[in-house]
């Protein structure tokens, strides 16, 4: 699937106040979804003994394409398109990888 293609499905779908204008609330989506995650695998520590079943895999891959619906509208509330977003952080690593600097700490390394 082409990413942009992704994105503007996404967007298609995308019902929340100030569309357009509103960077906010794809944010807070966002985080909530990325919690979701951790909380299922946290769940699968302590109930599962950390197994990964196949129904478990799904769940969190469920959760995972909430993740990217918010990433494509949040891209979208910031002005750029999805494959944008992805290039700039391709060559961020590129970069980092190329000054040796790629593992430590700090946005600006």
């Amino acid at each position: 699937m082409d990413v942009n293609h992704y994105q503007t499905a996404a967007l298609s779908t995308a019902i929340y106040p100030n569309q357009g204008n509103n960077y906010i609330y794809p944010t807070l989506g966002l985080v909530g979804e990325a919690g979701e995650v951790a909380e299922k695998v946290k769940k699968l520590i302590r109930d599962g003994d950390g197994v990964l079943t196949d129904s478990d895999r799904e769940k969190i891959a469920l959760e995972v394409s909430d993740i990217c619906w918010y990433i494509a509208v949040l891209a979208y509330e910031l002005d750029y398109s999805l494959e944008e977003v992805m290039q700039m952080n391709l060559d961020k690593l590129a970069s980092r990888k190329a000054r040796g600097v790629i593992s430590g700490s700090g946005d600006n390394r």
